[in-house]
């Protein structure tokens, strides 16, 4: 019997993750196949501030925001299966392992983010990625990553 795959949409992933315009990086979510695997998808428009200075006149995604794009795949990805929306979820990068950069991304691309857990666990605080980002199939970006759950506590009155 295989298993349903989750969507979250824009809506579920803000009750997940804290990050807002201009550093939520991802517009969806699809595919999640609970702890294992997810793809996010990422609109890249030249409306995005990072687009004023990197660089003029050559619009190109920086690679970090492309790692950070991957990282909130996983977190929604993660929040999504363990039942984490609106439970003041952080994650924390621990490090970036293996990354490299294969092509620019620019505006107009639709940037694909396919996640895959390595290690981790329900209840566990760390856990270890790897992800690829791709434009229309070919690889963009590459990366494992580690990275610790943090539940806020909230805020008392």
């Amino acid at each position: 019997m295989s298993e349903q795959l989750v969507t979250a949409d824009i809506d579920l992933i803000q009750r997940i993750i804290p990050h807002r315009y201009p550093f939520l990086l991802v517009d969806k979510v699809l595919d999640i196949n609970g702890t294992e695997t997810a793809t996010g998808v990422k609109n890249v428009t030249f409306n995005e501030p990072h687009f004023q200075g990197h660089f003029p006149g050559a619009s190109i995604m920086p690679g970090v925001t492309i790692v950070e794009a991957m990282a909130q795949t996983a977190a929604v990805m993660l929040g999504t299966s363990l039942g984490l929306a609106d439970k003041n979820l952080l994650v924390y990068f621990m490090a970036i392992d293996k990354c490299r950069f294969r092509r620019k991304v620019v505006p107009g691309d639709v940037l694909k983010l396919s996640l895959k857990t390595l290690r981790g666990k329900p209840g566990g605080k760390v856990w270890r990625f790897s992800g690829v980002a791709s434009v229309e199939g070919d690889t963009a970006a590459e990366a494992e990553f580690t990275a610790m759950m943090d539940m806020q506590k909230e805020s008392e009155p």
